[in-house]
């Protein structure tokens, strides 16, 4: 089974929850925050694999180009531009959908690569952690997350992804093909206006989700009306406690400071097996 975890907007306890519930289920934990990666930080892992992930970039022979424009007219994204004797590309714009060299009736043109990112794979604290880490300057997360999860998802055990925060191209990535998605907010104006985008978004994909609460403790009716008018189940609250916070500061997981959230966690997958 697959479980994404996500929330609508960063600093809502997002990787909190992931951790706690990679620990409690014994599950693999993968990180696809790639621009900012850190379960590491909490599972602490003793890194076994790391491996370097490249995209396809096209190259272009100008001795072998006629100028023709088609590569240019293919391009959805504008990472190709043709000029009388000169052809420029863009790779920070390109999308590796190889569709310039299939169109290239002279075969001037030829895959070159740029580094996305590396992956790293580990085990902590009982857990087996996989994470990606974007190269800096890089603009695509997308090809990134689909490099982890298609070397590190195991359709035969429990995943967990630890998706990016927001609702862009990333966290669609990161959501698609799970089973279940684990929506994290907060009892305030802004967490409810985030839920709104995140669960508009979970839902075009087709995913089944629910809400976990972190910081409870604030009567915020308003967030309960939208749950109840979504159909979204409510799975779980996190209380709002300085020691958690505390705790998360010093790279402590959830479980290290309130062991007794263990069995609600636990409960969790099987509940979640029966909805999804």
């Amino acid at each position: 089974m697959i479980v994404a975890v996500a929330s609508g907007k960063g600093g809502t306890g997002k990787t909190t929850v992931a951790v706690a519930l990679a620990r409690a289920w014994g599950a693999r934990l993968l990180d696809a925050d790639v621009e900012e990666p850190n379960a590491h930080l909490f599972l602490r892992p003793e890194i076994s694999q790391t491996e370097e992930i490249y995209r396809m970039v096209p190259v272009v022979d100008e001795g072998r180009c006629t100028f023709c424009g088609k590569c240019k007219e293919i391009c959805h994204f504008s990472a190709i531009t043709v000029f009388p004797g000169t052809v420029l590309t863009f790779p920070e714009m390109c999308h590796a959908c190889y569709g310039c060299l299939e169109v290239c009736p002279e075969e001037a043109l030829s895959e070159g690569q740029v580094l996305v990112g590396k992956i790293f794979c580990g085990r902590g604290q009982g857990v087996e952690l996989a994470y990606g880490a974007l190269e800096v300057g890089e603009p695509m997360a997308s090809p990134l997350i689909k490099a982890l999860k298609a070397r590190y998802l195991s359709p035969g055990s429990v995943s967990i992804i630890d998706c990016p925060p927001g609702t862009s191209c990333a966290v669609l990535t990161a959501v698609r093909g799970a089973d279940f998605c684990l929506l994290v907010t907060e009892p305030s104006p802004f967490g409810l206006h985030d839920l709104r985008q995140a669960a508009r978004a979970v839902k075009t994909l087709g995913v089944p989700a629910g809400v976990i609460v972190n910081r409870a403790g604030v009567d915020y009716p308003e967030l309960h009306r939208f749950l109840k008018a979504e159909g979204l189940p409510l799975l779980l609250e996190i209380p709002h406690r300085r020691e958690i916070a505390e705790a998360y500061a010093r790279g402590k997981s959830l479980l290290e400071v309130m062991p007794e959230l263990r069995e609600a966690l636990v409960s969790l997958l099987p509940s979640l097996r029966r909805t999804s």
